[in-house]
């Protein structure tokens, strides 16, 4: 699904006397259909006011979204949203927290089940269906999570910082599972993706083209595309590519940072 950004911007009005925050300033971008676009930027950017907005989770102060050509007036089940908490249903075990969205949809109990099993296989959960978000360590939650947004199938896949507060080792093997379960459907077939992060070296390795937004107000200042080719593993972040990538994303994002630090 086609997803197009227009003169999209955000304040924030302010409390009492305090002046209104603009969040971003006009941004325009394109994202075709099945294309792994990651967005870099400074803290309080509006990387996730962008999201957001894309989700229908919050409403532009002007411009507009459209997917496929039809304006966004709200959530819908072509996006799905995974956040970096886990926003899983406590009362509910996995396969419950999976299952969710389907049964809302009021889809067959068969049809239900076929799927459930599908994304519980897909994203190594095999073996803890039963078992509560309590149970879990922080990246089985977050397994959960991407498993629950797959099995509605969305055309869209909003991801919000989603491996932030996993461990190093554990958010690369998360990394590694969102690549292989985009990457098992055809090309044509492929969810158009979304994934904010602060993380260089992610966005470089999941992404086919990196955005960098600016400090406060946000907007897109410079684009790289990714020219690594899929599959890949954890073993592309030691090629050449990846190291020029990462220095020159390292540079924007940095005077980025510099810019928000002395506002």
């Amino acid at each position: 699904m086609a997803l197009t950004i227009r003169g999209v911007t955000r304040t924030f009005p302010g409390q009492g006397r305090a002046v209104p925050t603009l969040a971003l300033q006009p941004t325009d971008l394109d994202v075709a259909p099945g294309e792994f676009v990651s967005i870099l930027g400074p803290s309080g950017c509006g990387k996730s006011t962008l999201l957001r907005i894309v989700a229908g989770l919050d409403r532009p102060t002007g411009g507009s979204v459209s997917l496929d050509g039809r304006v966004v007036t709200g959530p819908g089940p072509e996006r799905g949203m995974v956040f970096q908490s886990y926003t899983l249903f406590p009362w509910l075990t996995v396969r419950q927290n999976i299952e969710f969205g389907l049964r809302e949809r009021k889809l067959p109990e068969a049809e239900i089940r076929e799927i459930s099993e599908k994304f519980i296989g897909r994203t190594g959960l095999r073996g803890f269906e039963n078992h509560w978000p309590r149970q879990l360590s922080g990246g089985m939650q977050q397994r959960t999570a991407l498993a629950r947004a797959l099995a509605n199938d969305p055309a869209v896949l909003l991801l919000d910082e989603p491996f932030g507060a996993l461990d190093h080792q554990t958010r690369e093997l998360m990394q590694e599972l969102l690549l292989e379960v985009w990457a098992a459907d055809s090309e044509s077939a492929r969810k158009t993706v979304l994934f904010v992060t602060h993380d260089i070296d992610e966005a470089i390795f999941l992404a086919n083209r990196v955005l960098v937004m600016s400090a406060r107000p946000g907007r897109v200042k410079a684009e790289l595309p990714v020219p690594l080719p899929y599959p890949r593993d954890w073993t592309v972040k030691t090629t050449p590519v990846f190291a020029e990538l990462k220095a020159r994303l390292m540079a924007e994002i940095r005077e980025e940072v510099r810019k928000a630090a002395l506002a």
